[in-house]
């Protein structure tokens, strides 16, 4: 009779750290987001304070010459750019405040949607608790232990600083006419003719001609015609532009 040894189990790997935040619209669509974590949010900060202070600075000087009205309109200053100046910019800039928009970030709802004037007034009056006991204290330990990086007003808002997004732009291809393949091409084959086109005017000539022809074989393209049938192909395959 055959004896058995049990085998070790395996744990199960842990999956891996990821910093995306995944939201679904109502379309259906996986919306992928990137919140921005606390040192880039600082020193977004810090640029927003410091223009705040540059210009109460400047328009407390003007002010000073009109006396006791200079003082007073003064006042009202401190308190609309002190208590409204990150509101505006983030409801009607496409929630980017000055600083945040030098450091590439903006602030959005959890569902990915715009940030409204609530949301985003809600999430600047509790800033005073996260200065709390002192120096942005409570705000660096719930951006820190949060998994998304939110201070409390964030939390209490619903809103969420992520990065900003860099537009697609469509590659640069060489001038050919568009072509149709002979066959139907795999998506991979269409990555490599796109990416072969879009990288010539990183390579040498020789270069050009050797990937060319590597590329033309599977696809009955002539050796001679590799080049300009292969760019055609791109242009074919990226549409009109």
């Amino acid at each position: 009779m055959l004896e058995t040894t049990a085998l070790p189990r395996i744990a199960p790997l842990s999956p891996p750290l990821d910093t995306r935040y995944q939201v679904e619209t109502p379309e259906g669509i996986d919306l992928p987001l990137r919140p921005a974590g606390l040192m880039v949010r600082a020193l977004a900060f810090t640029i927003d304070l410091g223009l705040r202070g540059l210009i109460l600075g400047l328009l407390l000087i003007v002010l000073a010459f009109l006396g006791k009205l200079g003082a007073g309109l003064g006042s009202i200053l401190l308190f609309g750019i002190g208590w409204w100046y990150m509101v505006l910019f983030e409801v009607l800039n496409q929630g980017r405040s000055p600083g945040k928009q030098w450091m590439g970030l903006r602030v959005v709802q959890d569902d990915g949607t715009p940030v409204g004037w609530s949301a985003s007034l809600l999430r600047n009056l509790l800033r005073f608790v996260d200065l709390l006991p002192f120096g942005y204290f409570l705000g660096a330990i719930s951006c820190l232990q949060h998994p998304t990086f939110k201070r409390l007003g964030d939390l209490a808002a619903g809103t969420l600083v992520i990065y900003s997004e860099q537009k697609l732009s469509r590659p640069n291809l060489p001038d050919a006419q568009p072509r149709r393949p002979a066959f139907a091409l795999t998506l991979t084959e269409q990555r490599a003719i796109l990416g072969f086109a879009e990288r010539q005017g990183e390579l040498s000539a020789a270069r050009i001609t050797e990937l060319a022809t590597i590329l033309a074989q599977p696809l009955q393209v002539p050796a001679p015609r590799a080049v300009v049938e292969l760019n055609g192909i791109a242009r074919g395959l990226l549409g009109p532009t």
